[in-house]
């Protein structure tokens, strides 16, 4: 059985309600537990309901997970008063890369370089929530806009079963360029060690 499938069976008999819960658990446990892949879980919920007022819900639906994922990862380190030293490596790491303000979070969406980002919003000395958010965000809206825009051209122009591959063979290309560009910047912020 397809992961298509086998999601849509889940969650596909409540209807779109049960599509877009899937999409924001997708959202929500990429942004606080584990690299969970939304990408896949969003062209899955697009392939239930191909309509631009669908894709306006789930990209809507995405900046809310993504948001409440990162204040629940903020509030937590907060709370719990993370050591100087681990604030201070935190601080380091973000201070030498090429972008060391809330603006790394946007730049996050397509070279990955800072893993649960709430925790880091947290630990940042200079950094304010809002903006932080603000750029999560933004971020949302043009990956996500971006790949929801592709899906609906691959629906116009394809059968749904091919315009399903192309969907997931777009997202494959997103995350091989977002992964090549992580690891680029990543080698040229911390040199060849």
């Amino acid at each position: 059985m397809d992961l298509t499938a086998f999601m849509l069976d889940i969650f596909g008999p409540y209807g779109e309600p049960g599509v877009v819960l899937m999409v924001f658990l997708a959202f929500l446990l990429d942004a606080t537990l584990i690299p969970f892949l939304p990408e896949i879980f969003i062209i899955l919920g697009f392939s239930y309901n191909p309509e631009p007022y669908f894709a306006v819900v789930l990209v809507t639906v995405s900046i809310l997970a993504e948001v409440l994922g990162n204040c629940v990862l903020y509030l937590i380190v907060k709370r719990i008063h993370v050591p100087k030293r681990i604030r201070s490596i935190a601080n380091k790491y973000i201070g030498i890369l090429l972008v060391n303000d809330e603006r790394i979070l946007l730049i996050n969406r397509i070279a990955p370089m800072v893993p649960y980002s709430g925790a880091f919003i947290a630990m940042m000395d200079n950094w304010k929530l809002s903006r932080a958010l603000f750029y999560v965000a933004l971020g949302c809206v043009l990956k996500y806009g971006l790949i929801l825009s592709m899906s609906s051209v691959f629906y116009a122009y394809f059968s749904s079963n091919m315009a399903s591959i192309m969907m997931i063979v777009f997202v494959i290309i997103i995350l091989a360029i977002s992964l090549a560009l992580s690891y680029l910047r990543k080698k040229r912020a911390f040199g060849d060690e």
